[in-house]
């Protein structure tokens, strides 16, 4: 089961209450606000993923990557970054114009992409070497 940070769920409750004492002309400064705390949120985690990774590495406890994998790394973060950035704009529109069903199934999305796109191992633009004959598709 994810992670839940508790101070981030207490932003979004006092978000929504917000909300509904100020009403829907305040929502897209609302939630431009919250998104910016949950991308900080995002960031402070990664880091401290980085940091707990270049300890062990350090410890002997975590082998070093090897070389091709901080390439999947980056390709992973830029996906990450990308989507967030995107989410933006798709969370206010779909805030906007359909309310808190709408940023759900707008959230609901972006976390199924990252999740997808976090799972599959293999990469389509990459040439496949795994045929017998050992040439690149």
């Amino acid at each position: 089961m994810a992670e839940h940070d508790p101070d981030l769920r207490k932003e979004l409750d006092a978000t929504l209450q917000t909300r509904k004492e100020l009403g829907p002309e305040y929502e897209s400064e609302l939630l431009q606000s919250f998104l910016e705390k949950l991308d900080a949120n995002v960031d402070r985690r990664v880091r401290r993923q980085l940091a707990e990774q270049q300890i062990q590495v350090a410890r002997g406890t975590l082998p070093p990557l090897r070389a091709g994998h901080g390439r999947e790394f980056w390709e992973r973060f830029g996906v990450a970054a990308l989507s967030l950035l995107l989410a933006i704009p798709l969370s206010t529109v779909a805030a906007v114009h359909t309310g808190l069903p709408g940023l759900l199934v707008t959230w609901a999305g972006i976390v199924g992409v990252n999740a997808a796109h976090g799972t599959v191992r293999w990469n389509p633009l990459r040439p496949r070497t795994d045929r017998r004959d050992g040439a690149a598709d």
